[in-house]
């Protein structure tokens, strides 16, 4: 079973000098991001990657073509470039003649999470739509200030979960996604909505650890939890 990773965006919020990387490859314990994503699945038994290349992609090809030790003699690996500039939901379209089996896995190079693969694909099979989300409650960056009618503050809640769940990535979609698809499509928008609207889309909740790489600052937390023991994203290691 393919898994579909969207490796095209570029790094530039990631420094705090302002480079411009491919995001991918920026490390998180002196490994690429893209390596831990990919451990992810390979944990699982999924080894057959399609990576949706864009900025940066002959460098993310010479670093697995260079045999580097994170990457594993047992992956299975197409690199299609899907253009500096395509959206993710292009990217998806672009691949489609690539994918033949009726179910194949779509995720992000940039978010890791101790997600149960396994469950995540029992459940997408369980409903017999299209598509599945993983959803997540991520934490938010702020204190929650708790207070009385009157405005009495009775309670500070340092960064708590929030309310509402969000798209976590970490998608399994049947073939007939594709039809949800153009060249210029933002997965996120129109195709999600197309989905929704037909009632062709369900929610996997996930309740354990999650994290986008999204700002410098979420380098840092990912490198600190590296630092401090066995990161909670990493099954493979336990």
């Amino acid at each position: 079973m393919k898994v579909v990773i969207l490796c095209g965006g570029k790094g530039t919020r990631l420094s705090t000098k302002g480079e411009v990387v491919a995001k991918p490859l920026v490390e998180i314990g002196g490994v690429p991001i893209l390596c831990h994503v990919m451990k992810c699945y390979a944990h699982y038994g999924f080894r057959e990657f399609i990576l949706c290349l864009g900025y940066g992609g002959q460098s993310i090809k010479e670093y697995f073509q260079n045999g580097a030790g994170e990457v594993s003699a047992d992956w299975a690996i197409d690199w299609v470039d899907t253009g500096l500039e395509t959206n993710t939901g292009g990217r998806i379209k672009r691949i489609e003649n690539i994918v033949q089996e009726r179910t194949f896995f779509v995720t992000y190079a940039d978010g890791v999470a101790d997600i149960n693969i396994l469950r995540l694909l029992e459940f997408h099979r369980g409903h017999g739509s299209i598509g599945t989300m993983t959803t997540v409650n991520p934490t938010s960056q702020f204190g929650e200030v708790v207070m009385d009618a009157v405005g009495l503050v009775t309670e500070f809640v340092e960064k708590p979960p929030l309310a509402r769940w969000i798209n976590g990535g970490f998608f399994v979609f049947d073939r007939e996604v594709f039809r949800y698809l153009r060249e210029d499509s933002v997965l996120e928008r129109e195709p999600l909505e197309s989905l929704v609207h037909d009632r062709q889309l369900y929610s996997f909740r996930h309740a354990g650890f999650w994290c986008c790489m999204d700002t410098y600052k979420d380098t840092l937390t990912l490198n600190e939890l590296c630092r401090n023991g066995t990161p909670p994203w990493t099954r493979w290691a336990r």
